[in-house]
């Protein structure tokens, strides 16, 4: 795998999470059995060709996966239905308790909502107020503290004061089997895949899809995106361990995890390819690209994939039929006419 030297980040072994090292392996069955719990509770969405893309990248075909259009406006709602459906009795009595920049919050609070169980999400302050909103709009309680170094911490501190269970949103076998299944209705939609492009965050969607395309699809090149001032998995994967971000910092709220999950980096570091990195700059412009010339609106997240394709980030063969995850499109107005600015 090749070694990314784009930036140094300030780093560190993972504190204030359980080791997962004697955990078991997530096999396809476990994410079948997740597409089933999920059932038609969630889009099928829709994977949308996109020539203009595929003359920038060098590809034969280009797909995107919309999960940008996806109930609670990310994939990030799959893992969470398949975490809630496990719930006892007693747990669904205690209520939940999760941590986010924001898409994993309101996937959260959709689903508690739906399932009658109390919950709150704690958020950073620099969270999107679209997200914030959206949250509480959906019936989370919402915490807010200064810096993505506090979420950990006051997380779990509030989970014990209060009685209630963490719904990790990424460093969990139920969270990454949900994830896993966009790349089930991926192979189910799409002919051959070649190569797969995923953004990052803590590794749970690209951890899920990985499993199932080596599984269903072991010829796909799978290729993880994180921006250059969040890249977590990149620098745990060059150090050979997960490791904490002191202060991640991206356009991309939704790729700017505290950590590497330690499940997550595992299963990366087994099952993918590469992981490159792209800038904010790249980010915008990808953002733009896919709102004037596909219809398609993402945030900065959801976002990074397409940008590193058309950045030159990957290596593509003229014959290669590439899929792109649009992993979510909860951005903030403001924020997206600062980003994309005036037509050119």
């Amino acid at each position: 795998m090749r070694k990314g030297n784009e930036i140094q980040l300030d780093v560190a072994p993972i504190v204030g999470c359980p080791s997962y090292r004697s955990h078991t392996v997530i096999t396809l069955d476990d994410i079948r059995a997740a597409a089933s719990r999920i059932g038609d509770r969630v889009h099928r969405t829709p994977l949308e060709s996109s020539a203009t893309i595929a003359a920038m990248s060098g590809a034969a075909r280009v797909s995107l996966k919309c999960e940008n259009l996806q109930v609670t406006g990310s994939f990030k709602v799959r893992g969470v239905l398949n975490k809630l459906s496990q719930l006892t009795e007693t747990e669904r009595a205690r209520g939940i308790i999760g941590f986010s920049a924001g898409n994993h919050a309101q996937a959260l609070a959709w689903c508690a909502k739906a399932a009658g169980v109390r919950c709150i999400v704690v958020m950073p302050s620099t969270a999107p107020q679209s997200k914030v909103d959206a949250s509480r709009g959906y019936g989370a309680h919402v915490e807010l503290v200064a810096t993505s170094a506090e979420l950990v911490p006051r997380t779990r501190a509030l989970a014990e004061q209060e009685g209630l269970m963490l719904v990790h949103p990424f460093d969990d076998d139920a969270i990454i089997a949900g994830g896993g299944t966009v790349a089930l209705e991926v192979l189910d939609q799409a002919e051959k895949i070649d190569v797969l492009v995923i953004p990052i965050g803590g590794g749970g969607l690209i951890a899920g899809a990985a499993v199932v395309m080596r599984a269903l699809s072991p010829h796909t090149r799978i290729v993880g995106v994180e921006p250059t001032g969040a890249c977590g998995m990149r620098q745990s994967l060059d150090a050979g361990r997960a490791l904490t971000i002191q202060a991640p910092r991206s356009i991309a709220d939704g790729l700017a995890a505290p950590m590497a999950g330690e499940r997550t980096f595992e299963i990366v570091q087994r099952h993918v390819d590469d992981v490159v990195l792209v800038s904010d700059e790249e980010i915008a412009a990808a953002m733009t690209l896919l709102l004037l010339r596909c219809k398609l609106l993402t945030e900065g997240a959801g976002a990074a994939a397409t940008a590193a394709l058309v950045a030159g980030r990957i290596s593509i063969r003229p014959t290669d039929h590439v899929a792109v995850m649009l992993s979510g499109g909860n951005v903030d107005l403001h924020r997206l006419a600062q980003l994309t600015g005036p037509p050119s």
